[in-house]
């Protein structure tokens, strides 16, 4: 299933009548849209043994530190109001970025701490990797073990910046 929420239980439900299953759910989840997480699907998911893929974890660059007040994204972007909302403080790289400097003591960039957040949580993730640096990104993500309080620090400061990144097409969760 993709882009759903509470219907997953009720399509578990009606398909195991029949003697299957919800294999697998697809929905966006990143530090900075955790509806998923927030509804239970990614607590649903884990419990009956339904594997979650997230995209857009790094949110099109927004977690990348490629983006920010300066160097907004470019205009007629999904990522732009009308699509989605980057308000004028969204994170950026850096000790005060997405990740609060804590990937600097472990060399990881604010792209990697993103990516690290989001296989914590337990999502496999859908990563568009057209670089050779980008499964060297992913390798050093899969490296990175965050502690319970860097995991919540990210999470307030994803809160913090206040950011509205749901597609039109996404279903509220």
């Amino acid at each position: 299933m993709s882009n759903r929420g509470y219907e997953i239980a009720l399509a578990d439900r009606i398909l195991g009548d029949a003697g299957f299953g919800v294999e697998a759910v697809q929905n966006h989840f990143s530090l900075l849209h955790r509806g998923s997480e927030r509804a239970g699907i990614l607590a649903y998911c884990r419990e009956h043994d339904v594997r979650f893929f997230s995209y857009m974890v790094l949110e099109q660059g927004a977690l990348t530190g490629r983006y920010n007040p300066a160097n907004p994204m470019p205009e007629g972007s999904s990522r732009q109001p009308g699509g989605c909302v980057q308000r004028p403080h969204a994170p950026t790289a850096g000790a005060d970025g997405p990740d609060g400097g804590i990937g600097e003591d472990r060399g990881a960039s604010a792209a990697n701490v993103a990516t690290t957040w989001a296989i914590a949580k337990g999502a496999t993730l859908i990563i568009g990797v057209t670089k050779a640096s980008h499964v060297d990104g992913l390798t050093r993500a899969r490296g990175i073990e965050l502690a319970d309080a860097e995991i919540a620090e990210l999470e307030a400061l994803a809160d913090a910046a206040d950011v509205d990144t749901r597609g039109w097409w996404e279903p509220e969760m």
